[in-house]
């Protein structure tokens, strides 16, 4: 095949040396963290920037392939091809290679792919941070605008805090998951979010902010500064003192410092795909695009079989799970 790009295989090295990219999910620094939770990272160039697949057992006989937020859009009609070159240097079980795909508010490669199920959010919220704070708070919703003075008015104090505050934070999470229905990672999972992100061969700044009142802590947030782009990764909140507007503070606290070091967006990063009031995370979709900023629906995930027989059974068991946690969530 006369392919019109040049993928390679390459290693940790070379892919240091091609950083940043245009996503912290294509970065070493994910793939470490992902490697210490069952994932192998396989390292690629594709036309000289790097590309990281990662690959993950399924049970004893088979494997699969993912790609986090890659390749970029003009890929879109190449990508038949590159999945025919990458399948070379796979595990000969794979069953399939699925792409989580960065696009934003462009649809669906070639219909030889297939639907997969999402795994990071395809529709989100991102605010543009090249304006001033004033003009940034002025372009907000008014009840969003309110929100954030009316916090400030009971009190609420936000601070950036160490990891040995994890241990609190997550608490607060496990009592946010109850509250809403959402499933979380260990707490060692986080750990080494943020262990990893205080190495310095890495160039992921992971912070965790809290949110104060009356001395104590009653909601926090965590987020990636990467590449002049900060992403809103996870929120928890207790629930006695929500009513002071504490997530209201944090976000603008994380904006504000987003801007103070010189980064251009702002990812939200996650809410449902339209404005459905009878969706469960509907609540979600209102506080994030209050903070105003460009809605953008990515194509989400898309899955270039390999195995079509295993694949299918496959398939079968991943939505039924899908559908259990969706019915979970609307309880």
């Amino acid at each position: 095949m006369n392919n019109s790009f040049l993928l390679q295989p390459t290693d940790i090295k070379k892919i240091s040396e091609t950083e940043p990219g245009d996503s912290f999910f294509q970065t070493l620094f994910w793939a470490a963290l992902k490697s210490d939770f069952g994932w192998n990272p396989l390292y690629f160039l594709l036309d000289g920037k790097s590309l990281i697949v990662l690959i993950r057992k399924i049970g004893k006989s088979f494997s699969i392939a993912y790609i986090p937020f890659a390749p970029s859009e003009k890929y879109k009609d190449k990508l038949e091809e590159i999945s025919l070159s990458l399948k070379n240097y796979l595990p000969r079980s794979t069953l399939f290679i699925r792409y989580d795909l960065p696009w934003k508010n462009h649809g669906a490669p070639s219909p030889k792919f297939k639907k997969g199920e999402e795994i990071q959010p395809a529709s989100t919220v991102i605010i543009d941070l090249t304006k001033n704070k004033e003009d940034i708070l002025s372009d907000m919703k008014s009840k969003t605008r309110y929100n954030i003075k009316l916090a400030e008015k009971k009190g609420v104090l936000v601070k950036k805090c160490a990891i040995e505050l994890l241990d609190e934070w997550y608490d607060m999470y496990q009592e946010t998951a109850l509250r809403d229905k959402i499933v979380l990672h260990p707490l060692e999972y986080y750990k080494r979010v943020f262990e990893l992100s205080q190495s310095k061969e890495y160039k992921v700044d992971i912070r965790l902010y809290m949110a104060e009142a009356e001395g104590k802590n009653i909601a926090g947030i965590v987020t990636c500064f990467y590449n002049r782009k900060a992403t809103y990764l996870y929120g928890a909140s207790r629930n006695t003192g929500r009513e002071k507007m504490p997530a209201y503070a944090l976000q603008w606290k994380a904006i504000c410092d987003a801007i103070d070091e010189g980064c251009v967006e702002y990812d939200m990063f996650g809410i449902p795909p339209d404005d459905d009031p009878s969706h469960p995370m509907h609540g979600l979709y209102r506080f994030k695009t209050g903070f105003s900023g460009e809605v953008i629906r990515r194509p989400g995930c898309y899955d270039f079989v390999l195995n079509k027989i295993v694949y299918k059974f496959y398939s079968i068991v991943e939505s039924a799970r899908t559908y259990y946690f969706k019915k979970i969530m609307k309880r």
